[in-house]
């Protein structure tokens, strides 16, 4: 098993190992615009990256744009689908995909986590370049700061001091665990 696989896969997990004395590290990251030096960062691990890759046939522009048209097919809605494989931008997307017909929450919950874990393994897996960015972060507990976000973030500015312990986190991370499923997918 690689260091990755046994770092906690939930805020309860890195609850629990914090309070057993293991010193987690964590990376943060909160928005999807490139260095302007072209160099890839922590931001290639936003849903928005642009960061095409395929899958079955279909060009996704963005991993928002693979969560959102599969979230429309999960529910049966082929036009929402098409919209979104069609929209410009991840935000576009998004949009379409609280307009997806026939949705249910409960259903939505139970399918979100490994969607988006498939959408990372295609697009980490199809950018050489972002796959290296991911790797290399191996040994560390990927952490979506988004203040705005308290399902795939953690409902926190990278910059506040509750986001430095899973203890004060006010959001699920589901994407920064989602996104180490997919690290080690890769490895």
């Amino acid at each position: 098993m690689s260091d990755s696989a046994r770092l906690p896969r939930s805020v309860e997990e890195a609850i629990d190992a914090e309070r057993a004395g293991t010193r987690l590290r964590y990376l943060c990251f909160w928005g999807h615009r490139p260095a302007r030096d072209g160099s890839v960062g922590a931001g290639c691990l936003s849903q928005w990256w642009p960061a095409e890759f395929t899958e079955d046939g279909h060009l996704f522009r963005t991993a928002e744009h693979y969560m959102m048209s599969h979230k429309a097919w999960l529910f049966g809605d082929e036009a929402t689908a098409a919209e979104v494989l069609a929209a410009g931008t991840p935000g576009e997307a998004k949009a379409l995909g609280r307009k997806v017909r026939g949705f249910d929450d409960e259903v939505w919950t139970a399918h979100r986590y490994p969607i988006v874990v498939r959408a990372s393994i295609a697009k980490f897996g199809q950018n050489s370049d972002l796959k290296a960015f991911l790797l290399g972060t191996r040994e560390r507990v990927l952490v979506e700061a988004s203040p705005l976000d308290r399902i795939w973030g953690i409902g926190l500015a990278a910059q506040d001091p509750a986001a430095a312990s899973p203890t004060t986190w006010k959001g699920l991370n589901l994407l920064g665990f989602a996104l180490m499923d997919a690290r080690d997918a890769l490895q």
